[in-house]
């Protein structure tokens, strides 16, 4: 196996033995073999639209087949042997439409004409040939571009997969996915080619966060200022972890009146704040924190547990028999529940002790998402203007095991008490319950809400810079990011297509990035790797 997509790939350059995931070589071969696939369906995609032929079906298996192979979603073998199957399917119906409508079907050979061995086994000999460093002959710089192309794509696919579930969908998002995988097998594009191509993967990804915005908050409302119990009550309960919004409602929808209590992890914490689901008077509290505890929390918790959609690491570990899988994740041995039928975390809630006792742990606050925030913009503007508020960070992406990341809850602890934290996605876990106090009323610490939720603060950004009549970057804002998967690396494309500069990264920087890419980064957008809290601090506000 080859992957680095990931930020704790082995030694930072390559995991190709073992994924640091948990990810074994034949479900990395699989991978590579159903990316390799989408191709191939992506270059029939880009002939049909020529003719005005679009397939829905060959959209949304896009997006679910692309998700699955994001880090840490689904090491389910079968799963992408289905996967691939129904693939070679898709291809070859769409093959015919187009033929059917004038277009052109001679699109070489490769991902458009193979076919998928019968067996396991062998389909994961057909993988082992095509991965990403399968063709020796790509520019070491063409090739890093495509893989952070790839990596981007891949990312948008989660948040279209979110969106489209609540029924938002944009034709202009596949049909890039499309053109973009499909752009993969040319070599007739120049590097200035690849650079636009990545560069339009964070436009198409701004509008894909863009629907999923308008999804979750169409569904569920805006959400509110919301105090979140950290503790537990006593009682029946199921832990949700991930970061599907439609599978909380219908767990919640199911266990009404049943004396199950439902608690949050991770990423589910910011839905405590969206109107449409904290009605719920059994939603209660969130347990534990992310990545660094989640064994711990797992192996602690009494009761069911149900993982959704682009969860966590090596959760395998933490199986007790209580831990079910929902949407587009999966491991071996672990049910996976379809339909959003949970009638078997439910009897396995029932059947466990639950809470022996109430327990109290603090709460924190969410909920301050960009129509929270700009509904007190007159205040921010004031504050700053009087010199109360001197400066703004952005302390957001992912979290991850990796030693490092204790650096993020440094920098949080070390901001000075005249400057407010906005942070979103899982990453603030290291720091999400700090008491940093307030400025006039307005907390220090503001939590946006979960990576899905990048674009609220991307709005939050915009707005402030309009009513100050000054460009993003003149905003006495600084991001302080930490990447981990594929849809940070969306985010991040994204903020270079909108042209934001002096970012810092980190905890390390992409494998995947050689160093003349990194050096155009550099001296295009100024992007810095992470240093030490102190320095950092001290370089942004002198």
């Amino acid at each position: 196996m080859f992957c680095y997509q990931c930020e704790q790939t082995a030694k930072g350059e390559a995991c190709t033995v073992m994924g640091v995931c948990g990810k074994q070589p034949e479900v990395a071969s699989l991978q590579d073999l159903l990316v390799y696939l989408v191709k191939g369906i992506s270059q029939y995609a880009v002939e049909g639209r020529k003719v005005g032929v679009i397939d829905p079906e060959v959209n949304t298996y896009t997006f679910k087949a692309l998700f699955s192979t994001l880090t840490n979603v689904n090491f389910d073998p079968q799963w992408f042997v289905t996967l691939i199957e129904q693939g070679a399917r898709l291809r070859e119906a769409l093959k015919g439409k187009v033929k059917a409508a004038g277009g052109k079907v001679d699109v070489g050979e490769g991902p458009a004409t193979f076919q998928p061995e019968k067996t396991m086994d062998a389909l994961v000999k057909q993988g082992e040939k095509v991965g990403l460093k399968s063709d020796p002959t790509v520019d070491p710089n063409i090739l890093s571009l495509q893989h952070t192309l790839l990596f981007g794509i891949k990312g948008i696919a989660a948040y279209a997969d979110h969106a489209q579930i609540l029924g938002q969908k944009d034709e202009t998002i596949p049909a890039f996915m499309h053109e973009g995988l499909a752009a993969t097998l040319r070599k007739d594009l120049s590097l200035d080619d690849w650079v636009k191509l990545v560069l339009k993967v964070g436009e198409v990804n701004l509008r894909t966060m863009e629907i999923l915005d308008a999804a979750n908050t169409g569904t569920y409302g805006q959400p509110v200022p919301t105090k979140v119990p950290l503790g537990a009550k006593k009682g029946k309960a199921i832990l949700v972890s991930g970061h599907d919004l439609k599978d909380l409602e219908e767990l919640l929808k199911q266990t009404e009146g049943k004396g199950i209590n439902i608690y949050t992890h991770g990423e589910m914490l910011p839905t405590h704040a969206y109107p449409g689901l904290r009605k719920y008077s059994h939603f209660y509290g969130h347990f534990g924190t992310a990545w660094q505890n989640q064994i711990k929390e797992f192996a602690d918790f009494p009761g069911a547990i149900l993982l959704t959609t682009n969860c966590l690491m090596r959760v395998q570990q933490a199986y007790q028999d209580n831990i079910f899988t929902a949407g587009l994740v999966g491991w071996p041995g672990v049910p996976h529940l379809l339909d959003q039928n949970f009638t078997p975390v439910i009897q396995k809630a029932l059947a466990m002790p639950g809470f022996s006792d109430d327990k109290e742990a603090g709460s924190v606050m969410v909920g301050f998402g960009r129509s929270t925030v700009m509904s007190v913009a007159d205040k921010v503007i004031e504050a700053v203007k009087n010199k109360q508020i001197r400066h703004f960070f952005l302390v957001a992406g992912c979290d991850g095991a990796k030693p490092g990341r204790n650096y993020y809850t440094e920098f949080v602890e070390k901001v000075p008490k005249d400057c407010v934290v906005l942070t979103l996605a899982c990453g603030k876990f290291r720091f999400f319950d700090k008491d940093l106090g307030d400025i006039g009323g307005i907390p220090r610490l503001l939590d946006v809400g979960q990576c899905n939720d990048a674009y609220s603060a991307i709005q939050i950004a915009v707005a402030l810079a309009k009513a100050f009549n000054i460009g993003v970057n003149d905003l006495p804002l600084s991001m302080v990011l930490s990447w981990y998967e594929q849809k940070a690396v969306a985010i991040l494309l994204t903020l270079l297509y909108l042209g934001i500069k002096n970012m810092r990264l980190g905890p390390s920087l992409p494998a995947f990035i050689t160093p003349a890419i990194l050096d155009f980064l550099v001296k295009n957008y100024d992007i810095k790797p992470i240093s030490t809290p102190d320095a950092d601090l001290k370089a942004i506000l002198g």
